[in-house]
């Protein structure tokens, strides 16, 4: 039953990691099959978990925490827009930007406005969002293999977790079936004919950072008023990158970066429990080993099992329209 236990364990907490990185992951799959290269996820997270556990801490209301959220990554998207779409910038500086912003002014306000060092006062219950328990749950865990499946690994998650993987199959459907999703792809691949055919690139462009903004802002909300109880510097700790990984691994399709998102998240959890734990023949492995896990599973999927990932043609290239 031991055996049973710490699989199940690992199962829920892999659901409960990869939520944020699913978010993100969709998010950056939104703008750069548009055509933008969206190093700025990062950042964007930060700044909604920021505005997210702030609201929450003075307000108590995890709905406004969360359209606070959501409204300051849309925000940040928009300077993302307005910097490499409007103005025709370099969207690697642009987006690397908006990193650095997010990372120091959420630490310099966090200590401007609570006094704790950059951090939010810690959230209590019902400042966040809590576990649901799925009907009858405690009724069906005493039954073997199928009880702690539904009561724990199903079941238990907060509304969050639930809404992220009720999302993926409305992105992949959104992407690959609507009149938006083709012309998002197409404005990736070739946005001189997009223009040609009297659909505005800049447009395009500028809603699919809108529904970026819109899914890291709830990615970002999640890392601080539902997995966690409040902000503190840096809590993003390159989840961001991780889902940009995740999407590259994924070769910009919704269901393979989701399911590399997964392994990523596994591989987090996994961590967590093997910190302090003896191997045979190595003995304690440094904390500091074990918590590079993901990032190092990161660099050896992308370096070597991958294959060759092929971008949308047109990403990282400004769209200049032609004066006629």
């Amino acid at each position: 039953m031991e055996i049973v236990d710490i699989l199940v364990s690992m199962a829920a907490a892999t659901l409960r990691v990869a939520a944020p990185l699913v978010l993100a992951a969709l998010a950056g799959l939104f703008s750069e099959r548009a055509g933008i290269v969206n190093i700025a996820l990062e950042g964007k997270m930060l700044g909604a978990a920021f505005a997210a556990a702030s609201v929450a801490a003075v307000t108590g209301s995890v709905w406004l925490a969360l359209g606070a959220g959501i409204v300051v990554a849309i925000a940040l998207s928009m300077l993302h827009g307005f910097a490499s779409i409007t103005y025709a910038g370099n969207q690697m500086v642009s987006g690397m930007s908006i990193n650095v912003i997010a990372l120091g002014l959420t630490a310099v306000l966090a200590h401007a406005w609570f006094k704790q060092g950059g951090r939010t006062p810690l959230l209590n219950d019902s400042s966040r969002f809590g576990p649901i328990e799925l009907p009858y749950a405690a009724v069906i865990r005493p039954i073997p293999g199928l009880g702690p499946i539904y009561a724990d690994v199903i079941g238990g998650h907060n509304l969050l977790v639930y809404l992220t993987f009720a999302i993926v199959p409305l992105v992949a459907f959104v992407i690959a079936n609507t009149r938006f999703g083709l012309r998002l792809r197409a404005v990736g691949q070739n946005p001189g004919a997009v223009d040609t055919a009297g659909i505005s690139v800049a447009r395009l462009r500028y809603q699919a950072l809108l529904v970026t903004g819109l899914l890291t802002g709830v990615s970002g909300t999640y890392l601080s008023i539902a997995h966690g109880a409040g902000f503190q510097q840096d809590m993003t700790a390159g989840k961001g990158f991780l889902a940009l990984a995740a999407l590259i691994f994924g070769k910009w399709r919704p269901w393979p970066a989701v399911w590399a998102c997964l392994l990523f998240a596994f591989t987090d959890a996994l961590q967590i429990r093997m910190q302090g734990v003896a191997l045979p023949g190595v003995g304690v492995v440094p904390t500091q080993a074990i918590q590079a896990l993901p990032y190092v599973l990161t660099v050896l999927l992308l370096a070597g099992f991958v294959g060759k990932a092929v971008a949308p043609r047109a990403i990282g290239v400004p769209y200049l329209k032609e004066k006629r």
